[in-house]
Formats: C-alpha cells, structure tokens, sequence
C-alpha cells in the first residue's frame, strides 16, 4: 500500500488519518504541491486531475480522499468510520461533505494560486479570501452539530467517523491562517478531542517525513 501525500494537503491528511485508525501500514511517498511535482507527466499518469492523495493498492489505483476512507471503511470494517444505520451514515456524509465540497474548494492551493497569479490578488487579500470562506463555513457546520445528532465526544456519537477526519484537516488550516474560531466552541472542542488520540498524531502535518 502506497499512499501518494503533501504533508499540508488537507485532502491527504483526510486518508493519513482513515489509516491510521484501520491501523493500517503504507508506504509514504511524497509528492511537493509548492515545487509543482503533481504536474510532472509521471504523477499525472496516476492521477488526470494532478491531486493528492493517491492510494495504490496492488494494481488499482484509488484517487479522491472521501472515496479512499469509504473504500478502507467497506474493505476493512473495523473500526468503523460510518454509522450502522442508513439515517446515520447520511448525516455524517452530509457532515464531511459539508467541509470537503463547501469549504475545502474553495481554499485549496491551486485556488489561492489562481487568485494570486492570474487575478493579481495580494496576499492580504488571498488572505482575507481564505478566512471568510473557512469562518462562514465552520460557523454553518458548526450549526449542524447542534441539529439533534447524538450526544458524544465526537462529530456524531462517541467514535470518530468521516466527519472528524475531515473536520480535524481543515480546523489545522484554519489555525495556519489565523482564522477566527472564537464562536466554534464544540467544533473546537472535537478536535482537541481527536487530537487526544494517537491516530490523528500520527497523521498531523508535521509527524509526516516531508513536513518542512
């Protein structure tokens, strides 16, 4: 099992730490986003969209952070990263999704370089892009947490699911970019929670062999 990851991508992170929790080894092979390495031909063989993470797994090669955790879920099914129930499994999907097609697209690296290599924006206002997008977005998934889901330490009950895994990545770059998360009291509350456990430790940013 080799997993292709920039120690920073917030969609890599997702995967580090799915494995971790399956208790799963892998091979980390670094792939630089600032010095453009998923552009070269080689990657792009992998991957069309030139996005990490990739998992290759044998001969199949899986792309796309939340069809990884899924894939690792379905294959390896302990612990669980999913509710049993099929209500449960949609609200916690409603809950990642939330952070990895409201939040995360609109901040990732290849959007921050747009706006400042083709739109000419500066970096107060990348900046200031940045926070508003990750503030207005964590304020609403924030607001989802209080919509009757079940009591517990966690996004959704008392285990971690695929909605810490995607929840923890982007409160690490919520930090980096000095976002305001003063009114996001359970949302921060999950995360040092999960960064109790020795899984999300293991798959932070600066425990990987190319944090910089």
């Amino acid at each position: 099992m080799r997993l292709h990851s920039y120690f920073r991508s917030s969609a890599s992170y997702r995967v580090r730490i799915a494995l971790r929790l399956k208790g799963l080894e892998y091979e980390y092979c670094p792939v630089h986003l600032v010095k453009k390495e998923h552009l070269v031909a080689q990657f792009r063989a992998l991957n069309p969209d030139a996005l990490v993470p990739v998992l290759q797994l044998d001969d199949h090669t899986l792309t796309q952070s939340l069809a990884i955790c899924e894939y690792l879920d379905e294959t390896i099914p302990e612990p669980p990263l999913l509710p049993a129930d099929a209500w449960g499994r949609s609200r916690v999907r409603a809950l990642a999704l939330s952070i990895a097609c409201e939040i995360h697209p609109l901040n990732n690296l290849r959007v921050l370089r747009y706006l400042t290599d083709e739109v000419g924006a500066s970096e107060e206002v990348k900046n200031r892009w940045y926070r508003h997008w990750v503030e207005s977005g964590l304020l609403a998934f924030e607001a989802q947490l209080g919509q009757k889901l079940p009591a517990g330490r966690f996004c959704y009950g008392d285990a971690p699911t695929l909605a810490d895994i995607c929840l923890v990545p982007q409160i690490f770059n919520a930090l980096r970019f000095q976002c305001d998360l003063k009114p996001l009291a359970r949302i921060m509350e999950i995360y040092e929670t999960c960064m109790a456990l020795e899984a999300f430790q293991l798959a932070a940013p600066g425990a990987q062999p190319d944090a910089a």
